[in-house]
Order: structure tokens, then C-alpha cells, then sequence
């Protein structure tokens, strides 16, 4: 967008990512709006924002619904531009600092991580249904895996500990039973907002806020939707162990069970609770401690 408020699409494929910072340099915009594309859109985000021009990256899904409510049902990539525009004119999405170099780092370690897991996954479901020859070569891959796992959790260990600030929050989330090294540095990677945002912030950024679905005389169940499904993931896994090991999230998941409230909903109540109590404690740098935490 200008600063006359006049909209502008600019199509992906108008050059490299240096003809596009000069294209949109010459425009002197007031706000560039990008959608993620799986990581793609990370080399002109860093180059627009070193250039000093605002941008922003939206999820796709925003934009996408923002276009069928304007009534766009049909998809080409001039259609999307111009819809993503005038998203960017409505809408108006803040921009947010982009991450220091570590930080960048950090994720890609975390995200590699992650893909390894899942291939690792796949691997060991096939190596039951195999024998012979390809069950040797499932195998050496999975001790491959293996492998690599174990280094890039060697070098997220020493990239966390080389950093005094990330060291503290990292000690701070793994004094709380059930957290563990993987869920806190998913934590404070993938949610870097943990801390400074209030808890039914943080509960809906996560997507363990139950939303309600009443219409009239109608009330349906409330349940989560949304938010970031990576971390909730990891969440829930750490809420697993903390529903055995930590004396107040247990406390409060039996008083759950005991009023009637299944399982999966009581394991969704104490991921947020756990989650305020992470919020609590790096807002106000304490660890944790078996009273109340307040939020």
C-alpha cells in the first residue's frame, strides 16, 4: 500500500528478490503483506525487512477467507495478489520485528528436528510389515535418524547454552515438572510471545481456548479451534507427564475427572492451565513451585 492508501499488487514472479526490494522501494509503501508458503516467503521477508520497508506475513487460511467473504471463489495468482491487497488495506495487520540470526537458526534446527521425527515415524511403522533385505535397509535408515537426531539435539544444546538470556528461560520452563528440553525450546521458539502476553492471550495464540458455538436458543459444545498446532502438540505431550508428575496440574486433572468432565477435555483444561503457568513464570522470572501461580 502507498501512503495515499492506494493498493498495489506485486506478483511473485516480477524478478529476485533484489528487483523486488527495489520495485517496492520506489513505491514508498506503508505496508506489505506476504503469505507464508512453507517457508518460501522468508528470503523476501528478511530482505524487505533489512531494507527497512514494513512488511508482514499473514497465514494463508486469513487470507483465503477474507477473499470468499468478499465473494472471490475463483484462485489465479492475479486474483490472489490483488485479494491479499486488499486484505492488507482492511485489515491492516501490524508488523512484527523479524528475528535475530540466532533465533533463525534456532527454528531451522527445530524444524529439521521435526522432520526427521517424522520420518523416523514412518520408517518404524514400514519395518513391521517387512522382512528380508528391505527390513535391514529400514534399519541402517532409522540408525541414520537415530544419528542425525542426536546431533541436531547436541547443537540446539549448545546454541541454547551460549545465549545467557535463552539459557535462564530455558532453565525456567524445565523447572516445572513435565517440561522438558524438546517442549521448552519448542516453547520459546515457536512462541516467543510466551511471557509478555496475558494468559487468555497466550490461550488463544496456542489454541487451547474453548470457544463458544451458541446461535440463538442454540448452544453447542465450546472447543478449541486454531492457533498454533506445532506447540500444542508439544504441549500435550508435556501435559501428559505433568498430569502424573506435577503435583498441581495432577491435582487439578483428578478434580476434573472426578466431576464428571471426560479425558480429552480434562487434558485440554490442564494445557492451558500449565501454559498460564509458564506464561506467569517468564513474565515475572520465577521458576516454578508446587503453590499457585499467578497469571
Amino acid at each position: 500500500m502507498r501512503p495515499s492508501g492506494e493498493r498495489w499488487a506485486v506478483p511473485h514472479d516480477a524478478g529476485g528478490v533484489g528487483t523486488l526490494v527495489e520495485q517496492l522501494q520506489a513505491l514508498h509503501p506503508t505496508l506489505i503483506v506476504l503469505e507464508a508458503t512453507g517457508g518460501l516467503e522468508r528470503a523476501a521477508t528478511a530482505a524487505l525487512a533489512t531494507a527497512g520497508l514494513p512488511v508482514v506475513v499473514v497465514n494463508p487460511r486469513q487470507a483465503r477467507d477474507f477473499a470468499r467473504a468478499t465473494g472471490q471463489l475463483a484462485k489465479t495468482e492475479a486474483l490472489d495478489a490483488r485479494a491479499l491487497a486488499h486484505f492488507a488495506d482492511v485489515i491492516r495487520p501490524t508488523p512484527r520485528p523479524l528475528p535475530d540470526a540466532q533465533t533463525q537458526e534456532l527454528r531451522a534446527l527445530l524444524g529439521r528436528r521435526q522432520q526427521l521425527i517424522v520420518m523416523r515415524t514412518a520408517e518404524q511403522n514400514r519395518l513391521a510389515g517387512t522382512c528380508g533385505r528391505i527390513q535391514t535397509d529400514i534399519e541402517a535408515h532409522i540408525t541414520w535418524l537415530n544419528e542425525r537426531l542426536a546431533t541436531l539435539d547436541a547443537d540446539l544444546e549448545t546454541l541454547l547454552r551460549a545465549s545467557p538470556l535463552w539459557r535462564e528461560n530455558d532453565d525456567l520452563l524445565q523447572s516445572t515438572p513435565g517440561i522438558g528440553p524438546v517442549c521448552a525450546r519448542t516453547l520459546r521458539l515457536e512462541l516467543p510471545a510466551l511471557g509478555t502476553l496475558t494468559r487468555q492471550q497466550m490461550a488463544a495464540l496456542v489454541g487451547v481456548a474453548p470457544l463458544n458455538g451458541a446461535s440463538g436458543t442454540l448452544r453447542g459444545r465450546r472447543m478449541i479451534w486454531g492457533g498454533r498446532a506445532h506447540v500444542r502438540t508439544v504441549l500435550s505431550m508435556g501435559t501428559l507427564v505433568a498430569t502424573r508428575y506435577n503435583p498441581q496440574i495432577k491435582a487439578f486433572y483428578e478434580r476434573l475427572l472426578a466431576a464428571g468432565k471426560v479425558k480429552k477435555v480434562a487434558r485440554t483444561a490442564c494445557m492451558r492451565k500449565l501454559l498460564t503457568m509458564l506464561n506467569a513464570m517468564l513474565k515475572h522470572r520465577t521458576p516454578w513451585h508446587a503453590q499457585e501461580v499467578q497469571g
